[in-house]
């Protein structure tokens, strides 16, 4: 008996594999429910727009499936340059992936910001689409009630056929795993594509500039974060080191637009950037599982967000 009569056997289902992301406007909770699903702080969290400016992959691997996320940035009417790239990015990628999970928060009315969105996935006829309302854990029954009715009512308007709709509260773990069982669901007859074990396939400077850039936007409160750009120059294990004592030397740069906002990056007597280093290295440690010494600087490129050049030198 050949091994392909064997995976389509009754007896035993056939293992999928596949590509899934989560779009929505900023702040619906796309990479809340991505860390939710792969169980490990992968896609950086923030509760400011356009923070996740990286396709980040967490993999769900699953006795019977491997669910390979990809998170895109959220899709907004471009301002700048970089605006522009990103929902390239993001058009590239729904048209590549095998299932699209539209996430809507639960407190908050349809705007249109969704609709935007909605008429842009209605335009990608072939790729399955879910609608995830999610946040529930913010409102009562009666609420959800009427926001599942309201994206039911989305799709018809527009023409898109949800495969399902469903409730979630990634911080409150609720329905969680019923997300990935109707994602996997949705995905080819595959074996893995990705070892066991991985977590994610980006690479890992990228993943640490992320982290960087997470704890740099924590209580930024005016306009810097759409300004902020981390560039990890070098990653380099520190020699002389014993090895059942390693230490990982990251040297990184904190890159923003105008020289009057590198105080606000630095704090009074530096205790901000201080502060910024203690925090995202505690995360970077958790990932590579490795003691890290972190040094941070931070550097002016003008208008960095309206320059080709300078935006390819920062990655995008």
């Amino acid at each position: 008996m050949n091994p392909m009569d064997r995976a389509s056997s009754p007896s035993q289902a056939p293992h999928r594999a596949g590509f899934a992301c989560f779009v929505g406007r900023p702040n619906a909770g796309k990479s809340t429910l991505t860390n939710a699903l792969v169980g490990t702080k992968v896609a950086i969290t923030s509760n400011r727009p356009q923070t996740t400016r990286h396709t980040v992959r967490g993999i769900v691997h699953r006795p019977d499936a491997q669910l390979v996320l990809v998170d895109t940035p959220g899709l907004h009417k471009p301002r700048t340059l970089l605006g522009e790239r990103l929902n390239d990015v993001v058009r590239t990628t729904w048209a590549e992936v095998d299932v699209i999970g539209f996430c809507l928060p639960a407190d908050q009315k349809i705007g249109p910001g969704d609709r935007f969105i909605a008429g842009e996935l209605a335009a990608i006829r072939k790729t399955p689409k879910v609608a995830i309302v999610t946040k529930t854990d913010l409102v009562d029954s009666r609420a959800l009630a009427a926001q599942l009715l309201a994206v039911q009512k989305l799709g018809q308007e527009l023409g898109i056929e949800w495969q399902e709709i469903i409730p979630v509260s990634a911080t409150g773990g609720s329905q969680v795993s019923l997300v990935a069982d109707l994602l996997v669901g949705l995905l080819p007859e595959s074996p893995p594509l990705y070892p066991e074990g991985e977590l994610t396939d980006e690479p890992e400077q990228v993943m640490v500039a992320e982290l960087i850039r997470e704890a740099a936007l924590e209580g930024v409160r005016d306009e810097l974060p759409h300004s902020i750009a981390v560039v990890v120059e070098e990653m380099l294990p520190r020699e002389d080191r014993p090895a059942d004592k390693p230490l990982l030397d990251i040297h990184a740069n904190l890159y923003i637009e105008r020289p009057s906002q590198k105080g606000i990056i630095i704090g009074p007597k530096g205790a901000r950037l201080k502060e910024v280093g203690v925090k995202s290295r505690k995360h970077i440690e958790a990932l590579l599982g490795t003691p890290v010494y972190l040094d941070l600087h931070v550097k002016v490129a003008k208008d960095w967000q309206r320059d080709p050049k300078q935006l390819r030198r920062l990655g995008f």
